[in-house]
Protein backbone atom coordinates (compact mmCIF):
# COMPACT_ATOMS: atom_id res chain seq x y z
CA UNK A 1 0.00 0.00 0.00
CA UNK A 2 10.17 -18.38 -2.56
CA UNK A 3 12.45 -18.07 -5.35
CA UNK A 4 15.79 -19.41 -5.17
CA UNK A 5 19.01 -18.92 -7.64
CA UNK A 6 21.72 -21.55 -8.04
CA UNK A 7 24.83 -20.03 -6.15
CA UNK A 8 27.60 -18.57 -8.24
CA UNK A 9 31.41 -17.43 -7.66
CA UNK A 10 31.92 -13.87 -6.17
CA UNK A 11 32.18 -12.40 -8.62
CA UNK A 12 29.12 -13.06 -10.38
CA UNK A 13 26.73 -12.23 -7.96
CA UNK A 14 26.66 -8.08 -8.87
CA UNK A 15 23.45 -6.98 -10.74
CA UNK A 16 24.31 -6.61 -14.51
CA UNK A 17 21.51 -4.43 -15.92
CA UNK A 18 21.67 -5.91 -19.32
CA UNK A 19 20.63 -9.15 -17.85
CA UNK A 20 17.21 -7.56 -16.46
CA UNK A 21 13.75 -9.65 -18.21
CA UNK A 22 11.50 -6.99 -18.68
CA UNK A 23 7.82 -7.53 -18.34
CA UNK A 24 4.99 -5.17 -19.55
CA UNK A 25 1.54 -5.38 -18.66
CA UNK A 26 -1.34 -3.44 -20.53
CA UNK A 27 -3.80 -1.71 -18.54
CA UNK A 28 -7.00 -2.12 -18.14
CA UNK A 29 -8.76 0.78 -18.71
CA UNK A 30 -12.60 0.61 -18.59
CA UNK A 31 -13.58 4.20 -19.53
CA UNK A 32 -11.13 5.57 -22.11
CA UNK A 33 -8.98 3.09 -24.71
CA UNK A 34 -5.55 3.09 -24.55
CA UNK A 35 -3.76 2.90 -27.63
CA UNK A 36 -0.39 0.78 -27.84
CA UNK A 37 1.23 3.56 -30.00
CA UNK A 38 1.04 5.89 -26.85
CA UNK A 39 2.92 2.70 -24.77
CA UNK A 40 5.44 2.56 -27.48
CA UNK A 41 6.11 6.37 -27.79
CA UNK A 42 6.95 6.35 -23.97
CA UNK A 43 8.91 3.26 -24.04
CA UNK A 44 10.94 4.78 -26.65
CA UNK A 45 11.93 7.86 -24.59
CA UNK A 46 13.53 5.22 -22.06
CA UNK A 47 14.64 2.43 -23.69
CA UNK A 48 18.30 3.83 -25.44
CA UNK A 49 19.47 5.54 -21.77
CA UNK A 50 21.07 2.05 -20.83
CA UNK A 51 24.66 1.21 -20.24
CA UNK A 52 26.51 0.64 -22.85
CA UNK A 53 28.78 -2.54 -24.11
CA UNK A 54 32.31 -3.00 -24.88
CA UNK A 55 34.10 -0.38 -26.22
CA UNK A 56 31.31 2.45 -26.56
CA UNK A 57 31.08 2.03 -22.66
CA UNK A 58 31.88 5.06 -20.75
CA UNK A 59 35.04 5.05 -19.33
CA UNK A 60 35.48 4.40 -15.38
CA UNK A 61 36.16 6.51 -12.59
CA UNK A 62 39.78 6.37 -10.90
CA UNK A 63 38.33 6.24 -7.08
CA UNK A 64 40.94 7.92 -6.09
CA UNK A 65 39.41 11.18 -7.27
CA UNK A 66 36.21 11.21 -5.21
CA UNK A 67 37.43 13.39 -2.11
CA UNK A 68 33.95 13.34 -0.43
CA UNK A 69 31.82 10.62 0.75
CA UNK A 70 29.97 8.93 -2.01
CA UNK A 71 27.90 7.39 0.22
CA UNK A 72 25.67 10.26 1.45
CA UNK A 73 22.04 7.92 0.46
CA UNK A 74 23.01 5.61 2.93
CA UNK A 75 22.22 1.85 2.02
CA UNK A 76 19.54 -0.64 1.73
CA UNK A 77 18.50 -3.98 1.57
CA UNK A 78 15.48 -5.89 0.46
CA UNK A 79 13.30 -8.88 -0.60
CA UNK A 80 15.07 -11.24 1.50
CA UNK A 81 14.73 -15.17 0.15
CA UNK A 82 15.57 -18.03 1.69
CA UNK A 83 19.31 -18.10 -0.09
CA UNK A 84 19.57 -14.36 -1.70
CA UNK A 85 19.27 -10.45 -0.37
CA UNK A 86 19.53 -7.76 -2.38
CA UNK A 87 21.91 -5.16 -1.52
CA UNK A 88 21.44 -1.65 -2.55
CA UNK A 89 23.65 1.53 -2.32
CA UNK A 90 23.83 4.74 -4.56
CA UNK A 91 26.58 7.08 -5.13
CA UNK A 92 26.45 10.81 -4.44
CA UNK A 93 29.79 12.39 -3.06
CA UNK A 94 27.41 15.82 -4.20
CA UNK A 95 23.68 14.62 -3.49
CA UNK A 96 22.12 17.72 -4.67
CA UNK A 97 23.91 17.79 -8.01
CA UNK A 98 21.76 16.59 -10.95
CA UNK A 99 24.89 14.20 -11.42
CA UNK A 100 25.30 13.25 -8.27
CA UNK A 101 28.80 14.61 -8.15
CA UNK A 102 30.04 12.03 -10.35
CA UNK A 103 29.79 12.93 -13.72
CA UNK A 104 29.14 10.83 -16.64
CA UNK A 105 31.88 8.13 -15.46
CA UNK A 106 31.19 4.45 -14.25
CA UNK A 107 32.63 3.33 -10.77
CA UNK A 108 33.56 0.06 -9.39
CA UNK A 109 32.37 -0.77 -6.17
CA UNK A 110 33.66 -3.37 -3.90
CA UNK A 111 30.90 -5.32 -1.23
CA UNK A 112 31.34 -7.40 1.23
CA UNK A 113 29.08 -9.77 2.96
CA UNK A 114 30.05 -10.93 6.39
CA UNK A 115 28.94 -13.27 9.56
CA UNK A 116 29.45 -10.15 12.41
CA UNK A 117 29.24 -7.08 12.16
CA UNK A 118 33.37 -6.50 12.24
CA UNK A 119 33.55 -8.54 9.21
CA UNK A 120 35.72 -10.40 10.96
CA UNK A 121 33.90 -13.52 8.98
CA UNK A 122 33.40 -12.23 5.57
CA UNK A 123 31.42 -14.57 3.90
CA UNK A 124 30.78 -13.40 0.30
CA UNK A 125 32.71 -10.15 -1.75
CA UNK A 126 32.80 -8.82 -5.32
CA UNK A 127 32.85 -5.64 -7.31
CA UNK A 128 29.80 -4.10 -8.81
CA UNK A 129 29.70 -1.37 -11.26
CA UNK A 130 27.90 1.61 -10.38
CA UNK A 131 26.72 2.85 -14.08
CA UNK A 132 25.66 6.50 -14.91
CA UNK A 133 22.79 5.70 -16.77
CA UNK A 134 21.30 4.22 -13.38
CA UNK A 135 22.31 7.39 -11.65
CA UNK A 136 24.95 5.56 -10.25
CA UNK A 137 23.07 3.12 -8.32
CA UNK A 138 24.20 -0.36 -7.17
CA UNK A 139 21.95 -3.43 -7.20
CA UNK A 140 23.40 -6.61 -5.74
CA UNK A 141 21.68 -9.88 -5.54
CA UNK A 142 24.22 -11.99 -3.23
CA UNK A 143 22.67 -15.81 -3.56
CA UNK A 144 24.35 -18.72 -1.58
CA UNK A 145 23.14 -17.49 1.38
CA UNK A 146 22.29 -19.96 4.38
CA UNK A 147 18.52 -19.60 4.94
CA UNK A 148 16.83 -17.77 8.44
CA UNK A 149 20.33 -16.12 8.87
CA UNK A 150 21.43 -12.78 10.14
CA UNK A 151 24.17 -10.66 7.76
CA UNK A 152 25.90 -7.50 7.86
CA UNK A 153 27.13 -5.78 4.38
CA UNK A 154 28.74 -2.79 3.42
CA UNK A 155 30.16 -1.02 0.13
CA UNK A 156 33.79 0.26 -0.53
CA UNK A 157 34.79 2.96 -3.25
CA UNK A 158 38.57 4.09 -3.23
CA UNK A 159 39.14 4.62 0.73
CA UNK A 160 35.43 5.30 1.18
CA UNK A 161 33.54 2.90 3.48
CA UNK A 162 29.86 3.03 3.80
CA UNK A 163 27.77 2.53 6.74
CA UNK A 164 27.40 -1.13 7.90
CA UNK A 165 24.11 -2.73 6.95
CA UNK A 166 22.27 -5.29 9.21
CA UNK A 167 19.89 -7.94 7.22
CA UNK A 168 18.68 -11.39 6.75
CA UNK A 169 17.57 -14.19 4.72
CA UNK A 170 14.12 -15.81 5.01
CA UNK A 171 13.76 -19.17 6.38
CA UNK A 172 13.78 -22.04 3.81
CA UNK A 173 10.21 -22.94 2.01
CA UNK A 174 8.20 -25.08 4.12
CA UNK A 175 10.34 -25.43 7.42
CA UNK A 176 8.61 -25.01 10.69
CA UNK A 177 9.12 -21.47 11.22
CA UNK A 178 7.70 -20.36 14.81
CA UNK A 179 7.33 -17.03 14.35
CA UNK A 180 7.86 -13.62 12.32
CA UNK A 181 7.82 -9.88 13.50
CA UNK A 182 7.49 -7.08 10.56
CA UNK A 183 6.07 -3.48 10.53
CA UNK A 184 4.50 -1.72 8.17
CA UNK A 185 5.19 1.95 7.04
CA UNK A 186 3.93 3.80 4.55
CA UNK A 187 3.71 8.21 3.29
CA UNK A 188 6.72 10.19 3.99
CA UNK A 189 6.20 13.66 3.01
CA UNK A 190 9.40 14.57 3.53
CA UNK A 191 8.02 18.61 3.91
CA UNK A 192 5.30 17.95 6.58
CA UNK A 193 8.21 16.77 9.48
CA UNK A 194 10.66 14.94 10.68
CA UNK A 195 11.15 11.04 10.40
CA UNK A 196 10.71 10.15 14.01
CA UNK A 197 8.31 7.19 13.64
CA UNK A 198 11.98 6.21 11.37
CA UNK A 199 14.23 6.90 14.45
CA UNK A 200 12.51 4.81 16.57
CA UNK A 201 11.39 1.93 14.12
CA UNK A 202 15.19 1.33 13.48
CA UNK A 203 15.66 0.26 17.65
CA UNK A 204 12.72 -2.61 16.91
CA UNK A 205 13.33 -5.87 17.12
CA UNK A 206 11.56 -6.85 13.63
CA UNK A 207 12.79 -9.56 10.80
CA UNK A 208 11.30 -7.14 7.83
CA UNK A 209 9.80 -3.73 6.88
CA UNK A 210 7.00 -3.30 4.21
CA UNK A 211 6.94 -0.22 2.87
CA UNK A 212 3.17 0.46 1.32
CA UNK A 213 3.58 3.54 -0.56
CA UNK A 214 4.33 7.11 -0.72
CA UNK A 215 7.72 6.76 -0.19
CA UNK A 216 8.34 10.01 -2.14
CA UNK A 217 5.71 13.14 -2.76
CA UNK A 218 6.23 14.91 -5.90
CA UNK A 219 5.21 18.24 -4.07
CA UNK A 220 7.53 21.11 -3.71
CA UNK A 221 9.25 21.45 -1.04
CA UNK A 222 10.77 24.62 -0.09
CA UNK A 223 13.88 25.86 1.27
CA UNK A 224 12.94 25.83 4.72
CA UNK A 225 12.35 22.13 4.91
CA UNK A 226 8.68 22.92 5.00
CA UNK A 227 6.88 21.83 8.16
CA UNK A 228 10.75 20.82 9.23
CA UNK A 229 11.45 24.83 9.09
CA UNK A 230 15.12 24.46 9.19
CA UNK A 231 17.04 27.69 10.53
CA UNK A 232 20.45 26.22 10.29
CA UNK A 233 20.46 25.38 6.22
CA UNK A 234 18.80 26.04 3.14
CA UNK A 235 17.77 23.84 0.48
CA UNK A 236 18.34 24.35 -2.96
CA UNK A 237 15.45 25.89 -5.51
CA UNK A 238 15.85 23.04 -7.54
CA UNK A 239 13.38 21.02 -4.78
CA UNK A 240 11.00 23.60 -5.06
CA UNK A 241 9.01 22.78 -7.81
CA UNK A 242 6.75 19.37 -8.71
CA UNK A 243 8.75 16.42 -9.97
CA UNK A 244 7.86 15.62 -13.64
CA UNK A 245 11.56 14.61 -15.24
CA UNK A 246 13.79 11.68 -14.21
CA UNK A 247 16.59 14.32 -13.23
CA UNK A 248 13.17 15.58 -10.84
CA UNK A 249 12.73 12.59 -9.56
CA UNK A 250 16.23 11.46 -8.81
CA UNK A 251 17.25 14.61 -7.23
CA UNK A 252 13.80 13.79 -4.96
CA UNK A 253 15.02 10.56 -3.67
CA UNK A 254 18.10 12.30 -2.99
CA UNK A 255 16.68 14.93 -0.47
CA UNK A 256 14.71 12.54 0.54
CA UNK A 257 17.24 9.75 1.39
CA UNK A 258 19.49 12.29 2.77
CA UNK A 259 17.49 11.85 6.22
CA UNK A 260 19.41 10.01 8.65
CA UNK A 261 16.48 8.76 10.64
CA UNK A 262 15.61 6.92 7.34
CA UNK A 263 18.84 5.82 6.51
CA UNK A 264 19.44 4.55 10.09
CA UNK A 265 15.98 2.17 9.34
CA UNK A 266 16.89 0.94 5.90
CA UNK A 267 20.71 0.08 7.56
CA UNK A 268 18.77 -1.82 10.84
CA UNK A 269 16.24 -3.94 8.68
CA UNK A 270 15.52 -5.47 5.33
CA UNK A 271 12.42 -4.01 3.52
CA UNK A 272 10.12 -4.72 0.81
CA UNK A 273 8.56 -1.72 -0.93
CA UNK A 274 5.66 -1.29 -2.79
CA UNK A 275 4.82 1.98 -4.64
CA UNK A 276 1.41 4.17 -4.43
CA UNK A 277 0.87 7.26 -6.47
CA UNK A 278 2.96 9.60 -5.01
CA UNK A 279 6.08 8.00 -6.20
CA UNK A 280 4.88 9.41 -9.75
CA UNK A 281 1.75 11.57 -8.81
CA UNK A 282 -1.56 12.13 -6.98
CA UNK A 283 -4.13 9.40 -7.60
CA UNK A 284 -2.69 8.60 -11.19
CA UNK A 285 -4.93 5.47 -12.61
CA UNK A 286 -2.82 3.41 -14.67
CA UNK A 287 -2.21 6.06 -17.74
CA UNK A 288 -4.33 8.43 -17.03
CA UNK A 289 -3.17 11.71 -14.44
CA UNK A 290 -5.97 13.33 -12.39
CA UNK A 291 -5.08 16.67 -14.79
CA UNK A 292 -6.57 14.63 -17.50
CA UNK A 293 -3.88 14.44 -19.61
CA UNK A 294 -2.77 13.18 -22.74
CA UNK A 295 -2.25 9.43 -22.13
CA UNK A 296 0.90 9.17 -24.02
CA UNK A 297 2.29 12.85 -22.39
CA UNK A 298 1.93 11.16 -18.43
CA UNK A 299 3.23 7.93 -19.43
CA UNK A 300 6.31 9.52 -20.51
CA UNK A 301 6.53 11.00 -16.92
CA UNK A 302 5.39 7.79 -15.22
CA UNK A 303 8.40 6.04 -17.11
CA UNK A 304 10.49 8.25 -15.80
CA UNK A 305 8.92 7.96 -12.06
CA UNK A 306 9.43 4.21 -12.53
CA UNK A 307 12.67 4.49 -13.46
CA UNK A 308 13.78 6.65 -10.89
CA UNK A 309 12.25 4.20 -8.22
CA UNK A 310 13.99 1.02 -9.30
CA UNK A 311 17.23 2.98 -9.13
CA UNK A 312 16.82 4.38 -5.54
CA UNK A 313 15.22 1.12 -4.46
CA UNK A 314 16.51 -2.36 -3.12
CA UNK A 315 14.96 -4.00 -5.94
CA UNK A 316 16.18 -6.73 -8.24
CA UNK A 317 16.48 -6.94 -11.85
CA UNK A 318 12.92 -8.35 -12.51
CA UNK A 319 11.37 -5.02 -11.36
CA UNK A 320 13.56 -3.19 -13.27
CA UNK A 321 11.00 -0.51 -15.47
CA UNK A 322 10.73 -1.29 -19.44
CA UNK A 323 9.84 2.41 -20.19
CA UNK A 324 6.37 3.20 -18.38
CA UNK A 325 5.82 -0.59 -17.27
CA UNK A 326 6.81 -2.19 -14.28
CA UNK A 327 6.54 -5.57 -12.57
CA UNK A 328 6.36 -4.71 -9.08
CA UNK A 329 3.92 -6.86 -7.82
CA UNK A 330 5.37 -10.22 -6.25
CA UNK A 331 5.24 -12.45 -3.72
CA UNK A 332 7.98 -13.39 -0.57
CA UNK A 333 7.41 -16.81 1.64
CA UNK A 334 8.71 -17.25 5.32
CA UNK A 335 8.85 -20.76 5.40
CA UNK A 336 5.89 -22.48 5.99
CA UNK A 337 4.50 -19.78 8.36
CA UNK A 338 3.46 -16.55 6.15
CA UNK A 339 2.70 -16.08 2.21
CA UNK A 340 3.29 -12.15 1.43
CA UNK A 341 1.37 -11.53 -1.84
CA UNK A 342 2.48 -7.99 -2.46
CA UNK A 343 0.20 -6.13 -5.14
CA UNK A 344 0.29 -3.04 -7.74
CA UNK A 345 -2.77 -1.46 -7.29
CA UNK A 346 -1.60 2.16 -9.25
CA UNK A 347 -0.48 0.79 -12.64
CA UNK A 348 -3.24 -1.58 -13.85
CA UNK A 349 -6.59 0.12 -12.66
CA UNK A 350 -9.39 1.65 -14.32
CA UNK A 351 -10.17 5.00 -14.20
CA UNK A 352 -11.30 6.13 -11.08
CA UNK A 353 -15.12 6.32 -10.91
CA UNK A 354 -17.41 9.94 -10.53
CA UNK A 355 -14.54 12.32 -11.30
CA UNK A 356 -12.42 10.58 -8.43
CA UNK A 357 -15.20 12.48 -6.02
CA UNK A 358 -15.83 10.69 -2.38
CA UNK A 359 -19.58 8.97 -4.40
CA UNK A 360 -22.10 6.71 -2.53
CA UNK A 361 -21.57 3.22 -4.96
CA UNK A 362 -23.35 3.46 -8.58
CA UNK A 363 -23.89 2.04 -11.64
CA UNK A 364 -20.15 3.70 -12.79
CA UNK A 365 -18.18 2.31 -9.62
CA UNK A 366 -20.17 -1.01 -9.46
CA UNK A 367 -19.10 -2.09 -13.63
CA UNK A 368 -18.30 -5.57 -12.98
CA UNK A 369 -15.90 -4.71 -15.89
CA UNK A 370 -13.63 -2.29 -13.30
CA UNK A 371 -10.21 -3.62 -11.77
CA UNK A 372 -8.06 -2.08 -8.94
CA UNK A 373 -5.07 -4.80 -9.83
CA UNK A 374 -5.90 -5.64 -13.49
CA UNK A 375 -6.91 -9.44 -14.94
CA UNK A 376 -3.22 -10.39 -15.06
CA UNK A 377 -2.24 -10.04 -11.22
CA UNK A 378 -5.70 -11.06 -10.02
CA UNK A 379 -5.31 -14.31 -11.49
CA UNK A 380 -1.05 -14.33 -10.15
CA UNK A 381 -3.17 -13.39 -6.31
CA UNK A 382 -6.18 -16.01 -6.82
CA UNK A 383 -3.72 -19.04 -7.63
CA UNK A 384 -1.27 -18.25 -5.68
CA UNK A 385 -3.39 -18.61 -3.03
CA UNK A 386 -5.03 -21.68 -4.16
CA UNK A 387 -1.26 -23.49 -4.99
CA UNK A 388 -0.58 -22.12 -1.17
CA UNK A 389 0.52 -24.43 2.11
CA UNK A 390 1.13 -21.29 4.24
CA UNK A 391 -0.65 -20.65 7.48
CA UNK A 392 -0.89 -16.79 6.99
CA UNK A 393 -1.11 -14.90 3.71
CA UNK A 394 -0.79 -11.39 3.99
CA UNK A 395 -1.28 -8.87 1.65
CA UNK A 396 0.71 -5.90 1.68
CA UNK A 397 -0.76 -2.96 -0.65
CA UNK A 398 -1.71 0.37 -0.80
CA UNK A 399 -5.42 1.59 -0.50
CA UNK A 400 -8.00 0.23 2.03
CA UNK A 401 -9.61 -3.03 1.27
CA UNK A 402 -12.40 -2.90 3.87
CA UNK A 403 -15.82 -0.77 3.18
CA UNK A 404 -14.97 2.51 4.79
CA UNK A 405 -18.55 4.91 4.91
CA UNK A 406 -17.94 8.74 5.40
CA UNK A 407 -21.38 9.23 6.06
CA UNK A 408 -23.96 8.19 8.78
CA UNK A 409 -26.81 8.70 6.41
CA UNK A 410 -27.76 6.40 3.51
CA UNK A 411 -26.45 5.96 0.35
CA UNK A 412 -23.15 7.14 2.34
CA UNK A 413 -20.20 7.90 -0.02
CA UNK A 414 -17.46 6.31 0.03
CA UNK A 415 -13.61 6.73 -1.79
CA UNK A 416 -13.75 5.64 -5.04
CA UNK A 417 -9.62 5.84 -5.24
CA UNK A 418 -9.89 2.59 -2.95
CA UNK A 419 -11.15 -0.62 -3.16
CA UNK A 420 -14.44 1.02 -2.37
CA UNK A 421 -14.59 2.66 -6.22
CA UNK A 422 -13.86 -0.82 -7.06
CA UNK A 423 -16.36 -3.49 -5.59
CA UNK A 424 -16.82 -5.71 -8.15
CA UNK A 425 -12.91 -6.04 -7.75
CA UNK A 426 -13.04 -6.70 -4.07
CA UNK A 427 -15.95 -8.99 -4.33
CA UNK A 428 -13.44 -11.14 -7.02
CA UNK A 429 -10.47 -10.92 -4.87
CA UNK A 430 -12.64 -12.09 -1.35
CA UNK A 431 -14.96 -14.97 -3.39
CA UNK A 432 -11.17 -16.32 -4.34
CA UNK A 433 -9.52 -16.14 -0.82
CA UNK A 434 -12.61 -17.77 -0.03
CA UNK A 435 -12.37 -20.81 -2.92
CA UNK A 436 -8.79 -21.07 -1.79
CA UNK A 437 -9.98 -21.59 2.18
CA UNK A 438 -7.68 -18.85 3.30
CA UNK A 439 -8.52 -18.83 6.75
CA UNK A 440 -5.33 -16.61 8.00
CA UNK A 441 -5.59 -13.79 6.27
CA UNK A 442 -4.50 -10.31 6.90
CA UNK A 443 -4.59 -7.14 4.75
CA UNK A 444 -1.62 -4.63 5.09
CA UNK A 445 -2.52 -1.22 3.75
CA UNK A 446 -0.96 2.73 3.48
CA UNK A 447 -2.29 5.52 1.93
CA UNK A 448 -4.65 7.17 4.42
CA UNK A 449 -2.50 8.81 6.79
CA UNK A 450 -4.61 7.14 10.23
CA UNK A 451 -4.06 4.04 11.61
CA UNK A 452 -7.06 1.77 11.37
CA UNK A 453 -8.01 -1.74 12.30
CA UNK A 454 -10.70 -3.32 10.33
CA UNK A 455 -12.17 -6.98 10.40
CA UNK A 456 -12.74 -7.96 6.75
CA UNK A 457 -16.66 -9.08 6.56
CA UNK A 458 -18.22 -11.58 3.63
CA UNK A 459 -21.30 -8.71 3.81
CA UNK A 460 -19.69 -5.92 5.60
CA UNK A 461 -23.25 -3.87 5.67
CA UNK A 462 -24.47 -7.18 7.85
CA UNK A 463 -21.76 -6.89 11.37
CA UNK A 464 -23.13 -10.48 11.83
CA UNK A 465 -21.94 -12.05 8.28
CA UNK A 466 -18.71 -14.34 8.32
CA UNK A 467 -15.31 -12.66 9.77
CA UNK A 468 -12.84 -13.64 6.86
CA UNK A 469 -9.90 -11.62 8.00
CA UNK A 470 -8.23 -8.87 8.85
CA UNK A 471 -7.22 -5.70 8.03
CA UNK A 472 -4.25 -3.21 9.45
CA UNK A 473 -3.42 0.39 7.96
CA UNK A 474 -0.59 1.80 9.72
CA UNK A 475 -1.04 5.86 9.51
CA UNK A 476 1.95 7.87 8.22
CA UNK A 477 5.25 8.57 8.62
CA UNK A 478 5.15 12.07 8.32
CA UNK A 479 2.13 12.93 5.45
CA UNK A 480 -0.61 15.10 7.44
CA UNK A 481 1.63 16.71 9.88
CA UNK A 482 1.73 15.25 13.80
CA UNK A 483 -2.49 14.27 13.69
CA UNK A 484 -4.58 13.73 16.38
CA UNK A 485 -5.53 11.17 18.40
CA UNK A 486 -9.57 11.37 17.91
CA UNK A 487 -9.71 13.56 13.92
CA UNK A 488 -13.33 14.86 13.71
CA UNK A 489 -14.93 12.59 11.63
CA UNK A 490 -13.76 10.08 14.63
CA UNK A 491 -17.60 9.47 15.81
CA UNK A 492 -18.50 9.07 12.38
CA UNK A 493 -16.45 6.25 11.52
CA UNK A 494 -16.92 4.29 14.37
CA UNK A 495 -19.99 4.33 14.01
CA UNK A 496 -20.34 4.24 10.29
CA UNK A 497 -18.61 0.99 9.90
CA UNK A 498 -19.04 -1.38 12.58
CA UNK A 499 -16.46 -3.39 11.48
CA UNK A 500 -14.18 -0.63 12.51
CA UNK A 501 -12.20 -1.96 15.66
CA UNK A 502 -9.39 1.38 15.75
CA UNK A 503 -9.06 4.49 14.18
CA UNK A 504 -6.15 6.82 15.51
CA UNK A 505 -4.41 9.65 13.24
CA UNK A 506 -1.26 10.09 14.70
CA UNK A 507 1.88 9.16 13.04
CA UNK A 508 3.53 6.06 13.41
CA UNK A 509 3.85 2.82 12.09
CA UNK A 510 2.25 -1.18 12.94
CA UNK A 511 4.17 -3.90 14.51
CA UNK A 512 3.10 -7.16 13.53
CA UNK A 513 4.08 -10.71 14.96
CA UNK A 514 2.97 -13.94 13.35
CA UNK A 515 2.66 -16.95 15.21
CA UNK A 516 1.24 -20.59 14.93
CA UNK A 517 -1.79 -19.55 17.19
CA UNK A 518 -2.20 -16.15 16.93
CA UNK A 519 -1.14 -12.91 15.30
CA UNK A 520 -0.45 -9.58 17.53
CA UNK A 521 -0.62 -5.98 15.73
CA UNK A 522 0.82 -3.24 17.90
CA UNK A 523 -0.04 0.43 16.49
CA UNK A 524 2.93 2.30 17.56
CA UNK A 525 2.47 6.10 17.69
CA UNK A 526 4.84 8.60 17.81
CA UNK A 527 3.98 12.12 20.50
CA UNK A 528 5.58 14.30 17.39
CA UNK A 529 7.12 15.09 14.71
CA UNK A 530 7.14 19.14 14.23
CA UNK A 531 10.52 18.62 16.25
CA UNK A 532 12.48 15.86 15.66
CA UNK A 533 12.27 14.81 19.34
CA UNK A 534 9.26 12.72 19.29
CA UNK A 535 8.79 10.10 21.62
CA UNK A 536 6.87 6.67 21.01
CA UNK A 537 4.06 4.44 22.65
CA UNK A 538 1.83 1.54 21.72
CA UNK A 539 -1.61 3.78 21.42
CA UNK A 540 -3.54 -0.12 21.04
CA UNK A 541 -2.71 -3.65 20.52
CA UNK A 542 -4.89 -6.30 18.77
CA UNK A 543 -4.72 -10.30 18.70
CA UNK A 544 -6.34 -12.47 15.93
CA UNK A 545 -6.06 -16.09 16.67
CA UNK A 546 -5.39 -19.06 14.17
CA UNK A 547 -8.36 -19.98 12.22
CA UNK A 548 -10.59 -17.92 14.43
CA UNK A 549 -10.41 -14.60 12.49
CA UNK A 550 -11.53 -11.15 14.00
CA UNK A 551 -9.14 -9.11 16.09
CA UNK A 552 -9.91 -9.05 19.86
CA UNK A 553 -7.79 -6.30 21.94
CA UNK A 554 -4.67 -7.62 23.33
Amino acid sequence: MALTGRQKPPCEHAFSPHDAVLRSAVPHVARRRFLTVTAAAAMLAFSTNRPARGATAVRELDAARITDNPFTLGVASGDPLPDSVLLWTRLAPQPFAEDGGLGQERVAVAWEVAADEWFVIVEQEGTATAHPEYAHSVHVDVKGLRSDSEYYYRFRVGSWISPVGRTRTSPAPGSDTSRLRLAAVACQAYQDGYYTAHRHLAQEDVDVVFFLGDYLYEYAVDSAGGARRYTDRKLPDVFNRETTTLADYRLRYSLYKSDPDLQAAHARHPFVVTWDDHETENNYAGPHDEKGSAPEEFLVRRAAAYRAYWENQPLRAEQLPNGPDARLYRRLTWGSLAQFDILDTRQYRSDQAYDDRPHAPGPESDDLARTLTGAAQERWLLDGWRDSDALWHVMPQQVCFSQRKFDLTAPARVSMDAWDGYRASRDRVMAGAKAAGIDNWMVLTGDVHVGYAFDLKDDFDDPQSKTLGTELTCTSVASGGNGSKKPDNWDTYMKANPHMKYYDGRRGYVRVELGRENAQADFRTVSAINTPEGTISTSASFVTEVGSPGLKSA
